[in-house]
This record gives C-alpha cells, sequence and structure tokens, in this order.
C-alpha cells in the first residue's frame, strides 16, 4: 500500500449552507451566499486534508451503497485518497451531517448514523501497517471497534514501527474506559477542550490537559478553538496561540488540525513547528466552506504561515521564530 497516513474511523457526507441565522417558522424560501457538499468526518475529513496537503492517505471506514456514498467515494478518489480499506456496504445508509452555519462561523448539527459506525477491522488493515508511516485513529465509539479491536489494531501499529495519533467525536458515557485501553499505543492524543472537559469533568483548559495526562496520554494537544491549543507533556502545559483570522466556517477545524499536524511531522518537522503548521491548516480551512475551505498545498500553507498573525502579536511570525 505504501502509504503516509492511514486514517480509521468516521467518515460523513456534510452538507453545508451559510449563512443561516435561524431557521424560519414559515415555509418561505430564502437566499444564502453558498451551500457546499464535501466529504467529513473525524477520519474521512482528515484524510481529505492530509491529501490536499500532500500525503499519500488511504481511509478505512465504510460507505452505504447510496447516492451519497458514490458521491463521497468519486470524490475522495478524485482526490488521491486510497480506498481500498473503505468498503461499501450492501444496503446501508451512508453516515450524512447536515450543518447550517451562523454568521459567526458556528454551527448546530443534524447528523443520521450510517454505514461508517460499521467500520471493522480485518486482515487486510493489518497487513497493511508493514507499509504505513502514520494511523489516524478516530474510531472510539465505533460499535465493532470499542473494547478491543481498536486496542489490538493500535498495538500492532506501534510494533509495525507507526505514529499514531488520535481524536475524538462526541465521546460517549463509555469513551473514557476505551481510552484507558488506547493511550497506551497513542503517541499524540488530539481532542477538543469540550471533548477534554467531558471526559475529565474539569472545566479550565490547563486542568483539562493535565488531567488527560494522568489518563495515561503521553502527549495531549487539547484543541481550544480561538483560544488555540493546550500541549500537555512531560514538560507541563504550554499554550500555543491560534491565528487571528476572520471565521466563516469552523466544522471542519480540529480534523484539518490534525491533518496539517500530521503532515508537517510527515516533513520532518519539529514538533512545536507541527503544532503551529495544524494552526494554519485550520485557519485556512476556517476562513471557507466546508472541509478544504480555503486550503490549497502544503506549500501554500506553509506561506501562510509565516504571513498570518498569531493572536495576541502585533505582526506575523516566520518560520525561523518557532524553530
Amino acid at each position: 500500500m505504501g502509504l503516509d497516513l492511514l486514517c480509521v474511523g468516521l467518515t460523513t457526507l456534510d452538507i453545508l449552507g451559510r449563512p443561516i441565522d435561524a431557521i424560519p417558522a414559515d415555509e418561505a424560501g430564502r437566499l444564502i451566499e453558498g451551500i457546499e457538499i464535501v466529504p467529513a468526518g473525524t477520519a474521512g475529513g482528515t484524510a481529505l486534508v492530509a491529501a490536499r496537503l500532500g500525503l499519500k492517505v488511504g481511509l478505512a471506514s465504510a460507505l452505504g451503497d447510496d447516492n451519497a456514498g458514490r458521491f463521497v467515494r468519486a470524490t475522495f478518489t478524485e482526490a488521491g485518497v486510497d480506498l481500498a480499506l473503505t468498503p461499501t456496504l450492501a444496503g446501508q445508509r451512508t453516515s450524512a451531517t447536515i450543518l447550517p452555519i451562523d454568521s459567526a462561523g458556528r454551527r448546530p448539527t443534524f447528523h443520521a448514523l450510517g454505514a461508517s459506525m460499521l467500520t471493522d477491522i480485518g486482515e487486510a488493515h493489518y497487513s497493511a501497517l508493514s507499509s504505513v508511516r502514520y494511523v489516524h485513529y478516530a474510531g472510539v465509539g465505533s460499535p465493532r471497534l470499542d473494547r478491543g479491536p481498536g486496542e489490538a489494531f493500535l498495538r500492532a501499529a506501534k510494533e509495525a514501527g507507526c505514529v499514531v495519533t488520535c481524536d475524538l467525536i462526541s465521546p460517549g458515557p463509555r469513551a473514557g474506559e476505551e481510552l484507558e485501553r488506547l493511550l497506551p499505543w497513542i503517541d499524540y492524543f488530539l481532542p477538543s477542550l469540550a471533548e477534554g472537559s467531558f471526559l475529565t469533568g474539569e472545566r479550565d483548559a490547563a486542568r483539562v490537559a493535565e488531567a488527560l495526562r494522568a489518563l495515561g496520554a503521553a502527549v495531549c494537544v487539547l484543541k481550544c478553538g480561538a483560544d488555540g491549543v493546550l500541549i500537555a507533556d512531560s514538560d507541563g502545559v504550554t499554550p500555543v496561540p491560534a491565528f487571528d483570522i476572520s471565521v466563516l466556517d469552523t466544522t471542519s477545524c480540529g480534523d484539518s488540525w490534525c491533518a496539517g499536524f500530521i503532515a508537517a511531522l510527515a516533513r520532518g518537522w519539529a514538533f512545536l513547528d507541527s503544532v503551529r503548521f495544524g494552526a494554519a491548516t485550520a485557519a485556512l480551512v476556517a476562513q471557507g466552506l466546508g472541509t478544504l475551505g480555503r486550503l490549497e498545498t502544503f506549500d501554500a500553507t506553509e506561506a501562510a504561515l509565516r504571513t498570518m498573525r498569531e493572536q495576541g502579536k502585533t505582526g506575523p511570525h516566520s518560520r525561523k521564530e518557532i524553530c
């Protein structure tokens, strides 16, 4: 297979419209600025963004045999994402989400469960690990991955020499129990502040990060939206600011941050530089609609990293300043 990155877990079709500041009570039509239809999800979105950034990416998920599934498969194929480990399940619909984006870039979600919840791991997945550099695990909460299969796969990934990252989405009541199994095999745990708060019961970001370290995370990068990220590792808790941008849509910021972080690591960038590259990737995505936003190439993102102003600073920084 020869992949830089294998993303495992949730894949959806996102249907987005903006700006939608309220759902009208009547049935009259309303004009809005834009509508986007694009693959997304903690595995699917990360895969699509990483491919845009030049990585050779595979996706291990599941799609339905409906129109949505055909569209998602065609889009991934066009983007160069390897779908050998993403079967089409007969009689299943594809997981999909409707997102009305308001004028501030925020959104509620209306999600329909589908084939992605039936993602499974088999011999082909284990065989692929011998030629994969990074595994991004986004399968916590999947019925066929929790309580053993996911843990066994990540253990095998580490034994094969892969770097393992992990992100969450809407963790349920058993997520903490599952993470106790998984965290020993995860190099970088990348949850959001809201997810970390749910898992730990803490509200303060620094306390959340410290509690996640205590749960077993070797390195935790807590994504805090406009407040940037908090890194929690053996050196303590370190804040890294976000970029000062005009936000259009925050839908895929977390997934794009993960993709950018992994893409920089895969290019040999230092850890802190990779964290900031993840932030630059998310900033470009947040300025457009949907999974890719205004993202172009790795080189264009690196150029943006040099020119965008960080929150709390008076001017842009260069990569030289963060090496």
